[in-house]
């Protein structure tokens, strides 16, 4: 009876650590769009100044679509990754927390970078925003290497190897894609081409993990189409 108790009481702690991290999901994607304030305009409004006046927020709804992507995206990682988590302990909690921590930090980076995305030249607030991306991947990353461990005893049997690999291959794409940005960026000085096509970089993040799911499938002479869709 007392290893029942103990088994539920286990499922319900890694039912509250999962239902956590969705409401900290939830929150960080409602949150990116209230930098995104209505104008007020006063006297006799037209059409045509209400266009002048939401003009300078593309830019800020550029940010947040590029942002909202990407919490999505990580969401169904999440989502994805902890149905294969039967147990859990006290590293991948804290672990858990420090990839949490970099979802709820960007409608913070998001901000800034929509604020100032008009002025290409300026590089503070789009590494800002990619230092934050690169965090979300990189403890992304580092969740999949702990919970695809065996000798943390944490992951169910169905995580194979062939899942855990291309999930881990998968997991750097996002941050590199983003540094590769920045880096283009950083050569502002020389032609304002750079950094205006690194923002437009983001684009390819679908294609490339496509591809790389088509490419690992390919060398190891996968058929099944159920793995990491």
């Amino acid at each position: 009876m007392e290893k029942i108790h103990n088994e539920l009481k286990k499922e319900f702690q890694l039912e509250r650590m999962i239902l956590f991290s969705d409401a900290v999901f939830a929150i960080a994607i409602t949150l990116l769009v209230i930098e995104i304030r209505v104008p007020v305009l006063d006297g006799d409004i037209s059409d045509k100044e209400i266009l002048r006046a939401l003009l300078p927020l593309s830019f800020k709804f550029n940010g947040f679509i590029i942002s909202f992507f990407i919490v999505a995206l990580y969401w169904t990682v999440h989502h994805r990754m902890f149905g294969y988590v039967e147990h859990y302990n006290e590293t991948l909690l804290w672990l858990n927390l420090f990839f949490l921590f970099s979802i709820i930090l960007m409608p913070f980076s998001s901000g800034i970078y929509g604020e100032y995305a008009h002025k290409i030249q300026l590089i503070i607030p789009y590494g800002i925003y990619v230092i934050n991306i690169c965090l979300t991947g990189f403890t992304n990353y580092f969740l999949w290497k702990y919970i695809g461990n065996p000798k943390h005893k944490v992951a169910a049997p169905a995580l194979d190897s062939t899942t855990l690999h291309l999930a881990i291959r998968r997991s750097l794409i996002v941050p590199a894609v983003f540094f590769a940005s920045f880096l283009l960026t950083l050569l502002a000085p020389l032609s304002l081409w750079f950094p205006v096509s690194a923002r437009f970089f983001p684009l390819f993040i679908p294609i490339l993990m496509k591809r790389s799911r088509t490419r690992y499938k390919k060398r190891h002479g996968i058929q099944s189409k159920k793995v990491l869709t």
